[in-house]
């Protein structure tokens, strides 16, 4: 099916809608807003760029005379930040929270919630601020769209080492925080009957995420991946499919074939059993619990 009838057939007028995006600057993001925009939604845009987001501001406006575009600074290591930040959302009044933003292979450190920064950007201040939004989206019958991972199925998550701080391997500790993000949510929203949830993942695609190889090395490869794997603006419809369709517990909606090719559908999340999901549920509002602690000791300040 091509791009255009899958459009036709799977969205629907977003005019009126506000549409919150992290990560709206990279590659996913910026093809997602375009098709947001496209069908008349009104785009806020989160970035840890402020000039990044005036710049991808301009460009919409520019291209879709129509639509409305502000821009939230948003350093998701920065839980000052994240509170800000959705202080700013909750006064916007948004429709649909849509968490794209994600860190693989970078230099790590501890952040100022004791957790490996990491597991911080993916999991940890996502998860607050859905938490922080979640009345608000509530009221207004909103929903909550999260990007996952096939990288999610890499590891199960250790108690003894929650943000997987002492492993070294960039796609295990990326997959454990996707981990927890996408069991997470599909816990908090197992009984939400006012707001909804949708999990997503794009398949494998080019974008800023894939290029943590060896400069050299992501040279060589990186034609040969655009040509096998889907382009960012395909694999972005995943992402769109989650504004007009909700997942049910333990689903998720990705490419067709093999979770990296083709267009979205719905399937089951295995690899999680209730017990671990019953842990991740404990640990996400231990995370939780000590992210509003860490943001309360700055408004104290």
């Amino acid at each position: 099916m091509t791009t255009r009838k899958w459009l036709e057939r799977n969205t629907a007028s977003l005019r009126g809608k506000r549409i919150a995006v992290t990560g709206s600057t990279g590659g996913l993001g910026v093809e997602l807003c375009a098709y947001l925009a496209s069908l008349g939604a009104s785009l806020v845009l989160l970035d840890r760029s402020e000039e990044r987001s005036r710049a991808h501001r301009d460009r919409l406006c520019a291209r879709f005379a129509e639509v409305s575009v502000t821009c939230i600074p948003l350093d998701l290591e920065s839980l000052d930040s994240a509170a800000r930040a959705v202080e700013r959302l909750q006064e916007l009044e948004i429709d649909v929270f849509i968490h794209n933003a994600g860190a693989y292979s970078i230099p790590r450190h501890k952040c100022e919630s004791g957790y490996d920064n990491v597991f911080q950007i993916n999991f940890a201040t996502p998860y607050y601020m859905i938490r922080r939004l979640l009345p608000m989206l509530r009221a207004r019958g909103g929903r909550v769209v999260a990007v996952g991972s096939v990288a999610h199925r890499y590891s199960e998550t250790d108690a003894s080492d929650v943000d997987f701080s002492s492993r070294k391997a960039a796609s295990k500790v990326y997959g454990n925080a996707k981990r927890y993000l996408m069991f997470a949510l599909h816990e908090l929203f197992a009984q939400e009957r006012e707001a909804s949830l949708s999990v997503v993942h794009p398949g494998i695609t080019v974008t800023n995420i894939t290029a943590h190889y060896p400069k050299l090395l992501y040279a060589l490869i990186k034609q040969p991946m655009k040509w096998i794997f889907m382009k960012p603006a395909r694999a972005s419809l995943s992402l769109l499919c989650g504004v007009f369709e909700e997942t049910s517990y333990g689903e998720w909606i990705g490419p067709a074939c093999f979770d990296v090719w083709g267009t979205p559908r719905r399937r089951a999340l295995r690899g999680c059993n209730s017990e671990e999901r019953a842990r991740i549920a404990k640990t996400a509002e231990e995370v939780y619990l000590r992210c509003e602690q860490t943001a309360a000791l700055h408004d104290n300040g």
